[in-house]
């Protein structure tokens, strides 16, 4: 992606129209590429970025139009994570520190209430906070140029904000605490090989990649998309017992296939060998 700018906001919004052409999709269907955009500190994340992060996802989950949401940086980073800049004061302030960091909590994590799925296209450097920021979404997609690390203890920092959590919990104990005190970078290959990542592609096709996965998404009732995150994501957070999780996994599948119009509307679909017209209802 070009740099942009430095009098634009931190965070950018495109909407991409995902008519019925593109794989059956739904012709009302859309996604949303957001784009960290301080190319200049590569993407290093404030406090007002913060913000503007958290006021852009407010509104996507306001949207019942939105079948997907891609998530990249502008220039050539995903995001270097923290400004350490910012952080010189910011450290030094017992109330504002804490509260900054619990913000980072609170915005990210909201990608994994949104009621459809959230991609990380990571296109260059990504690092401490910006690794947090790809932890948070539901997969990544990696670009060739891709190199991400942890790197909070080559400046005398730690983790606070997820990587110390959510690390070990997609690639492992001992690959998450190599990464973590070696400072060291992988490649985009090495992403995928350990599971931070489901796919490597050349840099320009990146954009392109995670909007072929929104089609496939955007030919999907919304509501069966909605309540599948919710019990994916639910059941992964609280890392709770097989017994539990498929408990709560067969009544949310009852409650939906009971209750909904696009359940029966998918198999009457399959029966008269037609596409389904989902309404998310």
């Amino acid at each position: 992606m070009m740099n942009v700018p430095s009098s634009e906001p931190p965070v950018l919004v495109e909407e991409f129209h995902l008519g019925p052409e593109d794989g059956g999709a739904d012709a009302s269907a859309m996604a949303v590429l957001v784009t960290l955009s301080r190319p200049t500190s590569l993407n290093a994340i404030d406090w007002e970025m913060l913000r503007q992060l958290h006021s852009v996802i407010d509104g996507l989950a306001r949207r019942d139009d939105l079948c997907c949401v891609l998530l990249t940086g502008a220039g050539r980073a995903f995001s270097a994570g923290g400004d350490l800049k910012s952080y010189v004061a910011l450290q030094r302030d017992p109330i504002a520190f804490p509260r900054f960091v619990a913000d980072v909590h609170r915005v990210f994590g909201s990608l994994r209430d949104l009621p459809f799925p959230v991609v990380a296209l990571v296109n260059g450097v990504t690092a401490a906070g910006g690794l947090e920021l790809l932890l948070n979404c539901d997969f990544a997609l990696v670009a060739r140029s891709a190199r991400i690390s942890d790197g909070h203890l080559n400046f005398g920092q730690m983790g606070g904000g997820g990587v110390l959590t959510l690390l070990p919990r997609v690639i492992g104990l001992q690959r998450a605490s190599e990464l973590i005190f070696s400072g060291r970078s992988l490649s985009a290959e090495e992403a995928v090989e350990w599971g931070l990542a489901v796919r490597c592609v050349d840099d320009e096709a990146l954009l392109e990649s995670g909007l072929t996965f929104a089609r496939q998404v955007a030919a999907k009732s919304p509501l069966a998309v909605a309540n599948a995150k919710a019990v994916l994501q639910g059941l992964w957070a609280t890392n709770g017992d097989v017994s539990s999780g498929l408990r709560f996994e067969s009544e949310r599948n009852a409650y939906y296939c009971l209750t909904s119009e696009d359940a029966p509307e998918g198999l009457a679909a399959f029966l008269e060998k037609r596409r389904p017209r989902f309404r998310g209802r």
